[in-house]
């Protein structure tokens, strides 16, 4: 690792990208209404859970590849050589662990195709089992063609692509783009020539019900909630603002508004009872992992802890992956479950009382429980 990716304190400020990066590093960016957490329910603990702890396994199949475990390193970065440093690492730590790797936004690859380099993971790690593209929908309405979108994607043989919806955040931008009007017909249009499944995340507000009730109508593979609890991009984007102006202030004032993780996972099962529902946005370890399986998520992706990691040392992040990955299983095994399959059927305890879950959570049943 170098000493640049050691010490971030280099780093240029010129690029919204390495601006980005730099204070998701040093500032604090994360929603603090811990409330609205997964903290909120735990799985039911079974002292004699009649199992193994070497018959747990917590590997998946997504879109046909096998990943060790259900988790997924987040979208981050790129456009810049820090950026694409970080993503070369973030790359090897994908591939030593088994797990799937997002890449950040590819709008400055698709303006400026000799920044291709800073996405291009797949070329030195061709064992890379599952890697996502990604797209802002917002620039579907600032002349990127859809052609020139997948004419751009083609040369990093990404598996599926991320189409991220981020108005919020658009919207404190100091350069924001902010026309997100007559987006889904594109969207549909772009989804229909896509020659890989698409994915429709949000970028830490998450996906409400009436967001869900329009998507849920595109042939997509499924979403990412990206809810409130996380790093709040809102918060990052009022942090680029000039100290005292409007936009820095409201940035600041709506920093934890959206949908939270938890609640967003559960409502997008009950749209996408059939297809992919991924789970980001405050997950922080493996028990956050489980809990977001057990309320209906697929799998979840976590972006600002790896990054933490990542920047000290490519052996951090990977023993901080580990750690997670085993939390999970112990916990698994703690609770009688064998896999991920049987995750998705577990018994959820809702610490306290939570009317507006169990609402939303049809597909839940019995297995939600108030209180132990």
């Amino acid at each position: 690792m170098s000493d640049t990716l050691q010490n971030p304190s280099p780093l240029p400020t010129a690029s919204r990208k390495d601006e980005h990066l730099a204070l998701v590093l040093r500032e604090n960016v994360a929603f603090s209404g811990l409330s609205l957490g997964f903290g909120r329910f735990a799985l039911e603990y079974d002292a004699l859970p009649e199992i193994n702890l070497d018959e747990v396994d917590p590997s998946i199949q997504l879109f046909g590849k096998r990943l060790r475990a259900p988790i997924l390193i987040g979208a981050m970065t790129g456009g810049t050589p820090f950026a694409g440093r970080i993503n070369q690492t973030l790359a090897r730590v994908a591939s030593r662990l088994g797990l799937g790797l997002a890449l950040g936004s590819q709008r400055v690859m698709v303006e400026d195709p000799s920044l291709t380099w800073t996405y291009d993971v797949r070329g030195e790690h061709p064992e890379l089992p599952l890697l996502f593209g990604n797209i802002g929908a917002v620039q579907l309405n600032r002349g990127i063609s859809i052609d020139r979108v997948f004419e751009a994607l083609e040369h990093l043989h990404i598996d599926a692509l991320n189409v991220h919806l981020n108005p919020l955040q658009e919207a404190i931008q100091p350069e924001g783009d902010t026309c997100f009007a007559n987006l889904l017909p594109k969207l549909k249009e772009l989804v229909n020539a896509s020659p890989v499944p698409v994915i429709i995340k949000e970028c830490g507000a998450g996906l409400s019900r009436r967001t869900l009730s329009k998507l849920v109508a595109l042939p997509i593979a499924g979403v990412e909630v990206a809810g409130v609890g996380g790093t709040s991009w809102a918060r990052v984007e009022s942090k680029r603002c000039p100290e005292g102006s409007t936009r820095r202030e409201v940035g600041e004032r709506l920093s934890g508004y959206g949908v939270p993780t938890p609640d967003s996972t559960v409502i997008a099962r009950t749209f996408f009872k059939d297809r992919l529902v991924i789970a980001s946005g405050g997950i922080r370890n493996g028990i956050d992992a489980a809990i977001a399986i057990a309320l209906g998520a697929d799998a979840v992706a976590l972006a600002a802890p790896v990054l933490e990691r990542v920047v000290e040392s490519e052996e951090a992040a990977v023993h901080f992956l580990e750690a997670l990955i085993e939390e999970m299983r112990i916990l698994m095994f703690a609770s009688g479950i064998r896999s991920i399959d049987e995750l998705k059927n577990a018994v959820v305890i809702a610490i306290n009382d939570d009317p507006i879950l169990a609402l939303h959570a049809p597909h839940l049943g019995g297995r939600l429980r108030r209180g132990w």
